[in-house]
């Protein structure tokens, strides 16, 4: 039988936030497709799709109590770097990257599902190993190691910046538990060799190129440079109020490219402005301070660290693919959550938001 308190305690606000968004995002992929010849159904509609498959395993990560994946956080983690292994050895390639497993069915990037399990897997950790006085360096070894896998297995794909992501992710959960600063001095000590070694031998031209374009983009204006130099003009040409419907130059004649995916924002600044990205920006402001609402009231620890977990997934993206969009940060292929085109992103983003419903729904249990 189920709990009319479960019901009662349903958080419409959260769920209209980010409703308005992905439909917001529906309407500019309409815009930054229209110009496209499309042999099979355009991409507005199979993203109507993926948003309705979506609100179905949102509901059903909302429906069961979150404290069943903490029972099983290890053995989904243990599944999901299975796959990125299989992905390497014999994943779909499209345009360099070999991201995809095809399943008969059903295509998947491993990766998308991994943002999830990771913060699934650190939030038992940090919930069943409390540190009072803040991570020391020796407490390290074991997080480090839970992450470092599943990023190195996603940087080899290659995908740097969903590698970033879980990273991120994982570092802003280990910053709600309580890091020493020795813990960060030693941190920021390591990573300058490790930078130094990941520049020379681990990233690839076109990632370097991406980095060096960041700092200057007009070392290469019709080449790696490109995508920056025209977001930076889309975005601009809005000005304050926008172009309208439609009615952008850049998206229409094309000239910005991987427009209804990485540089979606793009396309609505220069349509709409200002203003329009203003309201979109609050939105998402919104929808991230509610997070953290959920995390303060939530009752127990491993609850608190999922919501805070989901909340940091959902902020850097945000972060990072705005910052990219308008240069403030290189380009590294991250979408903007419920707004850019895709399928995997939009369903692991609308399962993040039901569990966030779900500890919601179920703070007055414990």
């Amino acid at each position: 039988m189920i709990d009319r308190r479960l019901i009662t305690n349903f958080d419409w606000a959260l769920f209209v936030f980010v409703v308005l968004i992905a439909l917001l995002g529906v309407v500019n992929i309409y815009s930054a497709s229209a110009s496209y010849k499309l042999a099979a159904a355009p991409y507005y509609l199979r993203q109507l799709s993926w948003i309705g498959a979506g609100l179905v395993l949102m509901l059903l990560a909302c429906s069961i109590d979150y404290h069943l994946l903490e029972d099983l956080s290890y053995w989904v983690y243990g599944l999901v770097v299975v796959l990125l292994v299989v992905v390497l050895v014999a994943g779909k390639t499209t345009m360099g990257a070999t991201r995809w497993l095809h399943l008969g069915f059903v295509t998947i990037q491993p990766s998308e599902p991994m943002k999830i399990v990771i913060i699934v897997a650190c939030a038992r950790f940090f919930a069943r190993n409390p540190f009072p006085e803040g991570l020391r360096v020796r407490d390290l070894g074991y997080i480090l190691l839970l992450v470092g896998g599943p990023a190195l297995l996603i940087m080899k794909q290659p995908d740097l910046g969903t590698a970033i992501l879980v990273i991120l992710v994982a570092g802003s959960i280990m910053i709600f538990v309580g890091v020493r600063w020795s813990t960060v001095a030693w941190l920021t000590a390591a990573l300058l060799p490790l930078s130094y070694g990941g520049w020379h031998w681990y990233l690839r031209d076109y990632q370097k190129n991406r980095l060096l374009n960041f700092l200057n983009p007009e070392r290469d204006p019709l080449g790696s440079g490109y995508h920056l130099i025209q977001s930076k003009i889309a975005v601009g040409s809005g000005g304050f109020s926008g172009k309208g419907f439609l009615q952008g130059t850049q998206t229409q004649l094309r000239f910005l490219p991987e427009q209804h995916t990485d540089f979606a924002f793009s396309v609505f600044a220069e349509e709409w402005g200002f203003i329009g990205g203003l309201v979109l920006l609050v939105l998402y402001l919104l929808l991230v301070l509610w997070g953290l609402q959920i995390a303060a009231r939530c009752n127990d620890r491993f609850g608190s660290l999922l919501a805070v977990g989901v909340t940091a997934m959902l902020f850097w993206h945000i972060v990072i693919n705005i910052g990219m969009v308008i240069g403030l940060f290189p380009v590294v292929g991250v979408p903007l959550p419920f707004f850019s085109y895709g399928g995997t992103s939009m369903v692991t983003s609308l399962v993040g938001v039901g569990i966030l419903l779900n500890i919601r729904m179920r703070k007055f249990m414990f």
